[in-house]
């Protein structure tokens, strides 16, 4: 081995390392942006995702998404949803995909009628609904083929249990007076 090529190879393995470094840096950077740009839309879709809900309070207060419309965490059957607050929705309706996960039973056929036309919805009944401080049982519920994200329109069958009112981008649920 010649003197000149024992005495270039140090250098040549500093450069690769420093050359490995500034890539591992630059990845990492990536990496960390992504994350962060992640972050950020998914606080900009839901700003209620991390919410908490102090007990004995009967009353929930969610802020309205970038697109204009509230959604707030909850589980069905004891499985982490997400439900877009659908006031003009009759019923909870389920995207279809979800039937397996959620254990919801397709049952008999129906048509709707939405802003988007008609579509053909599968009866279920869900055993546990709920989100923040308000829990629901046995709650009419349709499977929508038509729905093909993992949202679920949470409908007046459950939200006309409660009391709602809309200011300043806020929307606070509260449980309804029984009655007298």
């Amino acid at each position: 081995m010649s003197r000149k090529t024992a005495l270039a190879s140090p250098q040549a393995g500093e450069r690769q390392m420093r050359t490995g470094m500034i890539a591992a840096f630059w990845i990492t950077l990536l990496g960390v942006s992504w994350l962060a740009a992640s972050e950020f839309l998914d606080r900009q879709h839901n700003p209620n995702r991390g919410l908490r809900v102090e007990e004995g309070n009967g009353e929930l207060a969610l802020q309205r998404n970038r697109a204009g419309h509230y959604v707030v965490p909850g589980v069905i059957n004891g499985k982490p949803v997400v439900f877009l607050i659908d006031t003009g929705a009759t019923q909870v309706s389920v995207p279809a995909h979800l039937a397996h996960i959620l254990n919801l039973e397709a049952g008999a056929q129906g048509a709707i009628s939405t802003a988007n036309g008609t579509g053909t919805v599968y009866a279920t009944r869900i055993k546990d609904l709920g989100f923040g401080p308000f829990h629901f049982s046995n709650v009419r519920a349709h499977l929508n083929p038509g729905l093909e994200d993992d949202q679920i329109l949470l409908g007046m069958n459950a939200l006309g249990q409660l009391e709602f009112t809309q200011r300043n981008g806020i929307l606070t649920l509260r449980a309804a007076p029984g009655p007298d």
